[in-house]
C-alpha cells in the first residue's frame, strides 16, 4: 500500500493529511502528532501512546495567523529536538501543512528563505500548496 505521507526529515519528522495519521503512528512509531485543523475535536488516530497537540489553524482564514503558525512550528521543532518522532497534518496536507513544513525547514536551518524551503517541501510532497494568508504569516515570522 503506497504511503500518502512523507518524511520532511528522514525517519524523524513526517507530514501529510488527517487520513495519514494512523499510518504515521503504525509505520513510523510517531510519538507526537501536531494537528493543524481548527475543526478537529480529537486526534485523527487516537492512540494511548501518542501525544496529540492541536494548533487551531483555519484553512480559510482571512488574515495571517502568524502566532498560531509559530506555535505549530515550535511544537514540531521541540518534539524533534527532544528526540521524539513527530508528525504534523491538516485536513488534506496541502496548505496549512505546507506552511508548517516551510517554517520547520527554515527553523532547523535546512533552508534560508521561504521560497527555497517551499521548493524543498514541494519536492518531498508535491501537493503542498500554500495560500496567500499562509504565505503572509510565514513572511511575518521569517522576514523580520
Amino acid at each position: 500500500m503506497p504511503k500518502n505521507y512523507q518524511a520532511l526529515i528522514e525517519d524523524k519528522i513526517f507530514f501529510g493529511g488527517a487520513s495519514d495519521v494512523e499510518d504515521m503512528v503504525k509505520n513510523e512509531n510517531v510519538e507526537v502528532i501536531v494537528d493543524l485543523r481548527g475543526e478537529a475535536t480529537e486526534c485523527a488516530f487516537p492512540a494511548g501512546n501518542v501525544e496529540w497537540i492541536k494548533v487551531p489553524l483555519g484553512d480559510n482564514a482571512e488574515g495571517p495567523q502568524d502566532q498560531l503558525f509559530q506555535q505549530a512550528i515550535d511544537h514540531v521543532v521541540e518534539a524533534y529536538k527532544s528526540g521524539k518522532k513527530v508528525g504534523f497534518h491538516c485536513g488534506g496536507g496541502k496548505g496549512r501543512t505546507g506552511a508548517v513544513a516551510i517554517g520547520t525547514l527554515i527553523t532547523l536551518g535546512k533552508s534560508q528563505t521561504i521560497e527555497e524551503a517551499e521548493k524543498i517541501a514541494q519536492s518531498i510532497r508535491p501537493v503542498v500548496n500554500v495560500r496567500a494568508p499562509q504565505r503572509e504569516a510565514l513572511e511575518k515570522i521569517f522576514n523580520r
